[in-house]
């Protein structure tokens, strides 16, 4: 074989390789998920921290009687505290950010079901709300592209190692009053966000409705930074300029727990 013929033959062993690689990196099958997820139990949990002057929430002035403080279904803890947790049939997490693809500017969007968490409320004081580690199942995040999936969970969140993602609070404020059906109510959840083996500080900016007396809904939401958790993006030619900011929402349902 002449020098020439060599060249393209190692050319083309290099190529297989770099395809073998790639593919073993992004385009492998990656874990299914374990089970459908189940929420960490609230008492298994240190309570959350409530400032000692959290800004006071405004109760509605004429409430008939009967949107008064809720009463779920589920028996009452001591105290009359009244326990939830996420309903993930009903509810949704997302993550969104930007990207080039092929040219094109893109809002990428991922989306689960599988949330879970608990929460506590003790009706006529508001500033006694407990709310528990919430944890996503991550090997269930899906984009409109199975491609992109399946690079996310191999190489970017790496789900065969760390299957959840979670968010363990550590303080609430902007809570305080009775609660009342149909009023909805705003605060904050400061907490440790993990993603692989990276824990950071976050905020989230969160609303919750007593629906019914057995029924809560819910939002929440926050952005964070792709490069405090070590989130890189795989070197592909049709994808540049990802973002660095990463929006992270949920849209959640509790009912009481049983």
């Amino acid at each position: 074989m002449n020098r020439k013929g060599m060249l393209i033959a190692g050319a083309i062993v290099v190529v297989l390789l770099v395809g073998v690689v790639a593919y073993n990196l992004l385009l492998r099958e990656p874990a299914a998920a374990d089970g459908p997820i189940q929420a960490i139990p609230l008492g298994t949990q240190a309570p959350v921290a409530q400032p000692t002057a959290a800004p006071a929430a405004a109760a509605p002035t004429a409430a008939p009687a009967e949107a008064a403080a809720p009463t779920a279904a589920a028996s009452p803890a001591a105290g009359g505290e009244l326990r939830f947790q996420i309903v993930p049939d009903q509810s949704e997490v997302r993550f969104k950010l930007s990207e080039v693809l092929r040219g094109q500017p893109t809002n990428v969007v991922g989306k689960s079901n599988q949330v879970a968490g608990q929460l506590a409320v003790l009706p006529d004081d508001l500033s006694k709300v407990q709310v528990g580690t919430i944890q996503i199942n991550a090997r269930t995040l899906e984009t409109d592209s199975t491609q992109r999936n399946r690079a996310i969970r191999n190489f970017i969140l790496n789900t065969d190692s760390y299957e959840f993602i979670t968010f363990k609070p550590t303080a609430i404020s902007g809570l305080s009053g009775k609660a009342a059906l149909g009023q909805e109510y705003s605060f904050d959840i400061a907490g440790d966000l993990t993603i692989r083996d990276v824990t950071k500080p976050v905020v989230f900016k969160a609303t919750v409705k007593p629906e019914a007396a057995d029924k809560l809904s819910g939002s929440a939401s926050t952005v964070i930074k792709r490069a405090d958790y070590n989130l890189s993006i795989p070197n592909v030619p049709f994808v540049a300029n990802v973002g660095d900011d990463v929006t992270l929402e949920i849209d959640f349902v509790a009912a009481p727990v049983s």
